[in-house]
């Protein structure tokens, strides 16, 4: 039996560990020296500079290459850093189709940085209707970008169905799968090239972690692009980083598996609260992307996204009240955390472009942890109760195309 053909459950236990033969150590150091000592000037190395290469790196690269079923994987300092060097693949003014529900940092990187150093053309489109994928391609295009389930409308794509479009006109097929994780939904099985992580999330699963992943498919032309940009481009993951990174991913099926309960859990009270005007997870029967989430995904992730009956400073009023939850930017870690994405994560889309993707001013995004379900609920129930029922300064916030 090999390591690298097992279950999820032991993959991740086991992904990426040759312990440490020098002691016996059966989980690999934190090595921190910047330097490595060489028997002869030019002599083979397989270490020779921090930021070429780093035992604990390599360690959490590999880990994450064999849980995704990729050919090899790159650490860096950060999901943003790693989604950098993926458009750093492409040449100048290159032209790419993206998802209509896109992170806000990574539009941010697309819109007010790439466009302008490199001139990329970004399209931003429903990658359900390949119809409409077929109108939007241009001569220049290069890449398909999808986030699935998307953040923070958890909107699902099919994966199989992109992977041949992408094949048909020889397009780099990248996947964000941040939100669903490897033990959820693998998009290399699907024909994704590359699969792009914040590890920052539920891959260390802490909140305590910055780090970004990159994995590539069996794919030498990309492999060595990234190789380069890895290594010429400079912005790894630390030691300690990938170290946290890799106990974090250790329990990672331990902790999705209660992720993706007590999400759909709350998920269907919610749906049926009379506070609630919507609730968007794609474990509801009512979503549109139910049928094609339980047919592609494994389970349906730990995030949910709700609207309140009332005004939208309703939902502000809701997050102050929670105690359970944290009013973070982030989502994926083990303790339950919630935002309202039109003032934190995605405060950078422009209003309108917002409203159009469908992300209103008073959406609500609840990060689900790992804790005892009953108490989540019983926390969201009083926060509804009090923010419906004490008054609120309901012009707080007006204006939500200055926040920042």
């Amino acid at each position: 039996m090999t390591i690298i053909n097992s279950k999820i459950d032991t993959l991740a236990v086991h992904a990426g560990n040759p312990g440490d033969s020098a002691t016996g150590a059966v989980t690999t150091p934190i090595y921190t020296s910047s330097v490595y000592r060489q028997q002869s000037p030019g002599g083979e190395k397989a270490f020779e500079y921090g930021r070429v290469g780093n035992p604990t790196r390599s360690s959490y690269e590999q880990a994450i290459a064999e849980l995704e079923g990729a050919k090899k994987g790159y650490a860096f300092s950060s999901g943003v850093a790693a989604i950098n060097a993926v458009l750093d693949i492409l040449g100048v003014d290159s032209h790419i189709i993206a998802t209509d529900a896109l992170y806000g940092g990574t539009y941010r990187l697309f819109e007010e940085v790439k466009k302008y150093s490199s001139g990329l053309q970004a399209t931003y489109t429903n990658l359900s209707d390949l119809d409409n994928l077929e109108e939007n391609l241009r001569e220049n295009t290069k890449m398909i970008w999808v986030e699935t389930p998307s953040n923070p409308l958890l909107r699902v794509v099919d994966l199989e169905r992109l992977g041949q479009f992408c094949k048909k006109h020889g397009l780099i097929f990248v996947v964000d799968n941040t939100f669903a994780t490897p033990y959820n939904l693998k998009p290399i099985s699907f024909g994704a090239d590359i699969v792009i992580h914040s590890a920052s999330k539920y891959i260390s699963g802490h909140s305590d972690v910055i780090s970004g992943i990159v994995v590539v498919n069996d794919n030498d032309k990309l492999i060595k692009k990234l190789d380069l940009i890895h290594l010429a481009g400079g912005a790894v993951s630390s030691p300690f980083d990938s170290f946290l990174a890799t106990r974090g991913l250790r329990t990672l099926a331990l902790r999705v598996r209660q992720h993706n309960y007590n999400a759909l859990t709350l998920a269907k009270w919610l749906e049926q609260h009379r506070l609630v005007k919507r609730v968007y997870y794609p474990g509801l029967e009512s979503s549109p992307d139910y049928h094609l989430a339980k047919a592609q995904m494994n389970g349906f992730g730990g995030v949910l996204s709700l609207e309140l009956n009332g005004s939208d400073n309703l939902a502000k009023a809701f997050l102050e009240e929670l105690e359970l939850f944290a009013i973070t930017v982030s989502a994926g870690g083990v303790e339950s955390l919630s935002s309202i994405p039109a003032l934190m994560s995605h405060s950078s889309i422009p209003r309108e472009v917002r409203l159009k993707q469908g992300l209103s001013d008073g959406l609500i995004r609840l990060s689900i942890g790992i804790e005892d379900v009953e108490d989540l609920r019983n926390d969201i129930e009083q926060a509804l109760i009090k923010a419906t029922t004490k008054k609120r300064g309901v012009d707080e916030v007006t204006d939500y195309s200055q926040a920042v």
